[in-house]
């Protein structure tokens, strides 16, 4: 990413939609993660609940494996929000740039967020996309807390400063137009990312840091699960 931060833009308005992959086949916990159960309800359907509900968010598009895309429709078909569940990629990369292709026109703003990730909150979520407004582009994340080491074949080689490093999170919003812009290239050359941002990060714009949740858990191993059990009947929450 370029040194330099780039102007703050004024008076960014446009309407703003979600695409949720959650398209994974669940290695890690057996089964695909999107269908497990959290206070009765799946997943998918917890963290589709918080979208539903935050005015700043127009409409969804949900990416999930192709086989389940017909189930997911019924499934979802009572939240209003969720326009189109389309069949998603091998690769998280690949199901965020499938939905990105289904978004209707006239989308100017995207936030894209983990279908495994039921705690975001409103308030984060609106943070995120306000910032995004301002800057271009805004990611969720965390301070590092912890002391790093970096090892090698099970040895520590050395301890590496912690300071100015986060944890990213999502979700994290674009401008769709650069977005677009950012998956396009990564394609050309090949290119796997980790999250959108980094993908971002390549065209050289700069990605604002927003703080995140502790509590905001991508939910990929059973160790999670119960832990993301354990706050939901601390919160007394149930789903949408």
């Amino acid at each position: 990413m370029g040194s330099a931060v780039r102007p703050r833009p004024r008076g960014a308005t446009g309407t703003v939609w979600a695409v949720i992959p959650a398209a994974g086949r669940g290695e890690r916990m057996g089964a695909k993660k999107q269908d497990l159960r959290l206070g009765g309800r799946p997943l998918l359907a917890l963290t589709l609940g918080v979208f539903e509900t935050t005015p700043a968010v127009a409409g969804v598009v949900v990416a999930v494996p192709r086989e389940d895309v017909a189930g997911w429709r019924r499934r979802l078909a009572r939240l209003r929000k969720v326009r189109a569940v389309v069949a998603g990629g091998a690769v998280r990369q690949a199901s965020v740039a499938w939905g990105l292709a289904a978004l209707p026109p006239g989308v100017e703003w995207v936030v894209v967020h983990d279908g495994v990730r039921p705690f975001v909150t409103r308030r984060l979520l609106e943070t995120v996309i306000a910032e995004a407004r301002a800057w271009g582009a805004a990611t969720a994340a965390l301070p590092l807390a912890e002391t790093v080491k970096r090892g090698v074949d099970g040895w520590v080689k050395e301890t590496v400063e912690r300071e100015g490093l986060w944890t990213i999170q999502t979700p994290q919003a674009f401008r769709l137009s650069l977005l677009r812009e950012a998956h396009a290239r990564a394609e050309a050359e090949q290119v796997r990312g980790t999250d959108d941002a980094v993908l971002v990060e390549r065209l050289g714009h700069p990605v604002r840091l927003v703080t995140g949740l502790a509590t905001n858990l991508k939910i990929t191993r059973p160790e999670e699960l119960e832990l993301a059990r354990a706050l939901l009947r601390r919160a007394g929450r149930r789903g949408p």
